[in-house]
């Protein structure tokens, strides 16, 4: 059960992985782009590991609601894959970088693609016994224990984020738009 359970987490971090790669290959205009950017400053303008969290945590919750879960996470790996694909196009340093590398190569992208990961492969397997008419009863305290991991993990991913904000500069997270 376990290595089923594993494989099943493996499949959605190469799912969300795919999701990303493709809204980073998306086409975006240049104006849309710095629209994007500027968006994005306005919103991240003195945010704290608390704030990283909390938005964090509303993206990651509903990837556990069966079914709803897979597509809302793989809407949510797209549009993040696009908003780096905005940061190139403003940033023309970073299209050097692939784009999985940033979720990849960083401590806290690590830990928000297993968080994600969690959620949504939780979501294909009480979909998948709701489908089966299996009883849901014997599933809750696993998906609890998941739900707290993925917090626990969004919750230390998002103060590693805040500190290398600090450490680094909000230049490399949140880079001026031209």
């Amino acid at each position: 059960m376990a290595n089923r359970r594993i494989i099943i987490l493996l499949i959605f971090i190469a799912v969300f992985s795919a999701a990303y790669s493709a809204g980073s290959a998306s086409t975006i205009s240049e104006q849309d782009s710095k629209n994007f950017i500027k968006e994005f400053q306005q919103v991240v303008e003195g945010i704290d590991a608390i704030g990283i969290f909390t938005h964090n945590v509303t993206v990651a919750l509903p990837m556990f609601v069966p079914g709803f879960g897979i597509a809302w996470g793989s809407f949510a790996a797209w549009s993040t894959g696009l908003a780096f694909r905005a940061l190139v196009c403003t940033t023309p340093a970073l299209a050097k970088l692939p784009p999985l590398s940033i979720i990849y190569l960083s401590p806290f992208g690590v830990m928000e693609l297993i968080a994600y990961s969690i959620g949504m492969s939780r979501s294909y397997l009480l979909i998948s016994a709701i489908l089966r008419r299996k009883p849901l009863m014997p599933l809750l305290k696993p998906t609890a224990i998941e739900v707290g991991i993925a917090v626990g993990l969004l919750l230390a991913g998002a103060f590693i984020e805040y500190t290398m904000i600090q450490h680094f500069g909000s230049s490399l997270v949140h880079p001026k738009a031209h």
